[in-house]
């Protein structure tokens, strides 16, 4: 009889132990911290196409739709190749610190259950969506730098190449596990060095080797679509809450401060923007406005889940002035960002890695340290050594692949095909029919 008992409550455990797998494996999910990660992915998803009318609406009328083409096909182009191998060499396991290996190729082994390595309560497909929408609107911020002169094709070739020995090593180096950077103990919370510095440095790269637009500083080329520019911004914006706050991969308190850190930097950075614009030229205009905001969203990037709210309005307003500055230069420098991707990202991003080594506290993020306002002078230094890091590799790298590209299928439209606008002699359509 005692044996029968025995193995009648063996068998009950037996059939038990599905049902406990089953309830340690769901356990890990956390409801709410999927879904504040897909909002914030949908959220920073609707920034590429608000990038799109940000950058359209600065261009002449004549090379809007291909402006805003950039943008809305690098979320198609840059989505299918971090599905096939983007997301596998940015964070697939690590190969000597350099770069994920090809494991995780065609998202093999990326499921519904979480990786610890990355967000432990939401599933690893959640995470992989989330860094794809970095991905996507990294190489499209590089396109305000060669507007209205680049052909379509090239830009493909660029967008994809790019991407791949770009984007996917920087992203590694800082974010994924056994990631050099990451191990010297980088702070980026957001992307201020993987999203901002690499594009930004890389646009400069751009514009100076794509050269001049046709008449540039001789011809006024003022934006044709300011309205359009200023809801652009206004996308930008809304979307950013997901970029930075999303950041935190669980609906918690270090989100909510990012998001408040967020909106503190761009509205001190707005309002820099327009008190300096006013004084330096007589007028504050709505164009300076939205560039002012962009300014302050883009230098509290990396350091939004470091920071408190005093540290972001003094990096907000330090972004408002730096950027403007930075703006007015290029006309001196001589080389045409056509629109300010390198002095708006290149710089705030650089400019917010630094401030998150001055002001990042552990009492904020414990994950992260303290900057040198709060005792840690060696944070600053490592910010540094980062940022030099990744903006000599992105610059020589771009050129690189700009030289590949212009030697093989060209790179430039003809003379003719930029008097008549990309809108037409690329894509064969006007953006105008009045």
């Amino acid at each position: 009889m005692k044996n029968k008992i025995v193995f009648l409550f063996s068998l009950i455990a037996l059939l038990l132990v599905p049902f406990t797998v089953y309830a340690e494996t769901t356990s890990k999910i956390d409801s709410g911290d999927t879904t504040f990660v897909l909002l914030s992915a949908a959220l920073v998803m609707l920034m590429t196409p608000g990038l799109a009318m940000f950058y359209g609406g600065m261009v002449r009328k004549k090379n809007v739709l291909g402006t805003i083409m950039h943008s809305f096909v690098a979320i198609a182009v840059v989505s299918v190749q971090w599905i096939l191998i983007g997301y596998s060499l940015s964070f697939g396991p690590d190969i000597n610190g350099m770069i994920g290996s090809l494991d995780w190729i065609g998202l093999k082994g990326v499921g519904m259950d979480p990786n610890p390595d990355y967000a432990a309560t939401i599933p690893h497909i959640a995470f992989m969506l989330y860094q794809a929408m970095f991905a996507v609107i990294t190489p499209a911020l590089i396109t305000g730098a060669f507007a209205e002169r680049m052909k379509f094709s090239s830009f493909l070739v660029f967008t994809l190449l790019w991407s791949t020995i770009v984007y996917d090593p920087v992203a590694h180096w800082v974010w994924g596990t056994g990631g050099w950077l990451k191990n010297m103990g980088t702070l980026d919370f957001a992307g201020g060095i993987v999203v901002h510095v690499t594009s930004g440095i890389s646009a400069l790269a751009a514009a100076v080797f794509v050269g001049k637009r046709k008449g540039y500083l001789r011809e006024s080329m003022p934006p044709h679509n300011l309205p359009i520019t200023v809801l652009g911004a206004g996308l930008l914006w809304f979307g950013w809450f997901g970029f930075n706050g999303g950041s935190a991969l669980a609906a918690n308190g270090l989100g909510a401060m990012a998001y408040v850190v967020t909106h503190i930097a761009a509205v001190s950075a707005t309002l820099a923007w327009v008190i300096i614009e006013w004084l330096h030229r007589g007028k504050p205009t709505m164009f300076g406005a939205a560039t002012g905001s962009i300014a302050g969203l883009a230098t509290i990037t990396p350091a939004s889940g470091f920071v408190g709210p005093m540290p972001a309005l003094l990096i907000g307003l330090s972004a408002g002035a730096v950027c403007y500055m930075a703006l007015n230069m290029k006309g001196k420098l001589g080389y045409d960002d056509s629109l300010d991707a390198f002095g708006v990202h290149g710089v705030g991003g650089t400019l917010g890695t630094i401030g998150a080594g001055l002001f990042a506290e552990r009492l904020i993020n414990p994950a992260g340290a303290d900057g040198l306002f709060f005792g840690n002078p060696h944070q600053l230094i490592v910010q540094i050594m980062s940022i030099a890091i990744v903006a000599v590799y992105s610059f020589v790298v771009t050129i690189v692949l700009l030289k590949l590209i212009a030697w093989t299928i060209g790179l430039r439209v003809s003379e003719e095909e930029e008097f008549d606008g990309l809108d037409l002699s690329q894509h064969g359509e006007s953006g105008y029919t009045l």
